[in-house]
């Protein structure tokens, strides 16, 4: 992979080592990637609106969720599955009563460029025939929400075995947007929302949703949180405007 993907795992470096440090009174939130641009939007109206500061590391869910177990200064979680969510409340550092599961997501095959033909995405999808002698971009299948949704996906189609040998693995989805976003992968599988962040992609087909199960991001308080503008900011996660910054990008509202 080249400097699509260089740039991508630098910036993911630089977020996290920015949480590490982050000054006393901030709100320390360790998010999925795929919630990039519209938690963005949202961080900075409420720092615009209240004085405080937010520092986001922006990670696959399972990267951050082990992170924070082994003792990664964060205040808020924002997984994009259920599943790490889970291993964050096992290791007994979910505030209770703060869990709550606020969006939902789409999965799609994106191409580079903007003149793709769609595509059926169904049983008998020639997935292989597709991609030719191209690779396909997916987060890390085995620990990655969107890898592992796309894994499953893939598999329910009958088509993991003879799509495997093609598939390039990175650290995170948005780094699998990026690796089509710059041509080094003509296809790759992301959410609906990652498409709609960058406009030199084409979503070519949408895989159906009973092929993958369902694509939903809790968020809790950890217990690390100390500050009352960490509670403040998870609050504002269900207010009108987060909602609305979430549904412009294509995530589903939920609760």
């Amino acid at each position: 992979m080249g400097a699509a993907l260089r740039r991508i795992t630098a910036a993911a470096a630089l977020s996290l080592a920015a949480a590490a440090t982050a000054a006393a009174g901030e709100v320390v939130v360790f998010a999925a990637a795929s919630m990039k641009t519209a938690l963005d939007q949202v961080a900075s109206a409420w720092t615009a609106e209240t004085g405080h500061g937010i520092a986001i590391s922006y990670a696959g869910s399972g990267q951050l969720a082990r992170q924070i177990i082994q003792g990664a200064p964060a205040d808020i979680f924002i997984s994009a599955a259920a599943d790490w969510m889970d291993e964050i409340g096992t290791a007994g550092l979910v505030v209770a009563g703060t869990r709550a599961d606020l969006f939902g997501n789409t999965l799609v095959l994106i191409a580079h460029g903007t003149g793709a033909a769609p595509v059926a995405i169904g049983p008998g999808f020639d997935l292989p025939g597709l991609l030719g002698e191209g690779k396909l971009a997916m987060a890390l299948v085995d620990a990655v929400p969107a890898g592992q949704y796309g894994k499953a996906a893939l598999t329910a189609l009958g088509i993991w075995e003879a799509v495997a040998p093609a598939v390039a693995q990175v650290d995170n989805v948005r780094a699998a947007l990026a690796l089509v976003s710059a041509g080094e992968a003509p296809f790759g599988i992301v959410y609906a929302t990652d498409a709609v962040a960058d406009g030199n992609v084409t979503v070519v087909g949408t895989f159906p949703a009973d092929s993958h199960p369902p694509i939903v991001y809790p968020a809790a308080l950890l217990t690390g949180a100390a500050d009352p503008a960490d509670r403040a900011f998870l609050q504002a996660l269900t207010s009108e405007a987060a909602r609305a910054a979430f549904a412009g990008q294509g995530f589903a509202v939920l609760n």
